[in-house]
């Protein structure tokens, strides 16, 4: 074979076959739409949307004129159209209670709440249904309904009662924060530097065994570092984080959780729910939009004026042109993942975007509830199996919520 004809045979050889395993990978056209496939061919759950309080905030009643909020709307990082459209199957309503009820306020404003969950789905049975268990929602699934569990972020509204653990959960709670900002009568928070306790209170570990009894999970998002390993030390079932990070990239943040703190969480079986705020995915980027708040309240401040002034509005929006937030993206959220992964496995890693309730700060290409899709196809681009996917968009949490029932089935 001549130089010319065997030219022409590798040509020809090539067209037809390709060359070597790269041509056999996916185009990322194909990816994208392998990634919008699998978001609505599985489960979604996301540990935590802070739906229930925006609403509240916004005055938010069933009856009248808002009762299209949670269809569609442009306000919020939620709604039934957005999170049609991205996968979302079964987002946990966040049942918040700020630390400032936990003056004996507590149990109203969580009842209001869930009393405003159950309105929603009783208003738009077409639409939403309720979530309390992983086969309740598998069967909402194969009817196209978006299943709404509820987790309770702060345990404040127990108030001092163990029955109200119970009580909860006839309500549809199906996890509870054991704190938020500051200690409470449970454990101490990771926000605050009390230390009240130096981890849970007497009554929390009773609270701890009750959940056990119950079968509720117990969210160690938000408690400080000695409330975790004392949680570990006293569980029966595994735990969650609803909606924490990876401390490895937000050094001093004890809000997210260490490496040490994944690897044992894992051991005892438990999942940690990524967060998708910027501060809870990038150390360095929070920390210069702090320094930038900070510039701005500096000016302000020589001005004579505040954010609220009329004036200071063109000092804002000129201060923001030439200081753009710094947000993280979809692939730092990745990172996030890959490093959990690292550390426990595939099998201890979910979702908790905490939705509606980071404001702005949310990375791009996850900004609201639509774009689920764009986090699989990162997680596809880095070799991520569908078997895998499907463990992060919701296996990995319904282990965990049917091991914590059949334990409380075992303590009857």
């Amino acid at each position: 074979m001549n130089n010319l004809s065997g030219l022409a045979f590798l040509l020809f050889f090539t067209c037809c076959f390709g060359l070597g395993a790269a041509s056999a990978q996916p185009s990322g056209d194909s990816l994208r739409k392998k990634a919008e496939k699998l978001a609505h061919k599985y489960i979604i759950t996301d540990g935590h949307v802070d739906l229930p309080y925006r609403l509240r905030v916004q005055n938010f009643r069933l009856e009248r004129e808002y009762i299209g909020i949670p269809i569609e709307t442009e306000k919020g990082d939620f709604d039934y159209v957005r999170a049609k459209k991205g996968g979302l199957d079964a987002p946990f309503m966040s049942i918040f209670i700020p630390s400032s009820y936990q003056d004996g306020r507590a149990k109203l404003l969580a009842d209001s709440l869930i009393d405003m969950v159950h309105g929603i789905i009783q208003a738009h049975p077409g639409k939403f249904a309720p979530g309390r268990s992983p086969a309740e929602i598998e069967a909402n699934f194969a009817k196209g309904l978006i299943s709404l569990p509820m987790g309770m972020e702060n345990g404040a509204p127990i108030e001092g009662d163990l029955r109200n653990v119970r009580y909860f959960h006839g309500r549809g709670i199906r996890y509870i924060t054991l704190t938020h900002g500051r200690d409470n009568h449970i454990c101490d928070s990771s926000y605050d530097t009390t230390r009240t306790w130096n981890g849970l209170s007497p009554f929390g570990r009773e609270v701890v065994r009750e959940m056990n009894r119950v079968g509720m999970m117990i969210d160690i998002s938000h408690v400080s570092d000695s409330t975790f390993w004392q949680v570990m030390e006293l569980t029966k079932a595994p735990c969650i984080a609803s909606h924490s990070s990876c401390r490895k990239y937000t050094p001093g943040f004890e809000r997210n959780m260490n490496d040490e703190m994944i690897r044992r969480m894992a051991e005892n079986g438990g999942v940690i729910q990524i967060n998708f705020g910027t501060d809870f995915l990038d150390g360095e980027m929070s920390a210069n939009n702090d320094r930038k708040r900070e510039e701005l309240n500096a000016l302000l401040a020589k001005e004579g004026l505040s954010y609220r002034s009329s004036d200071a509005a063109p000092i804002i929006e000129q201060f923001r042109k030439d200081n753009p937030t710094l947000f993280a993206d979809v692939k730092l959220v990745a990172d996030h993942i890959d490093h959990v992964v690292k550390l426990a496995g595939i099998d201890h890693v979910g979702l908790g975007s905490d939705f509606d309730g980071v404001g702005d700060s949310l990375p791009t290409g996850l900004k609201d509830v639509s774009q689920y899709p764009n986090l699989l196809y990162e997680l596809l681009l880095r070799g991520y199996s569908e078997e895998d996917i499907a463990k992060v968009c919701y296996k990995n949490v319904w282990r965990v919520w049917k091991e914590v029932e059949r334990v409380a089935e075992k303590a009857k």
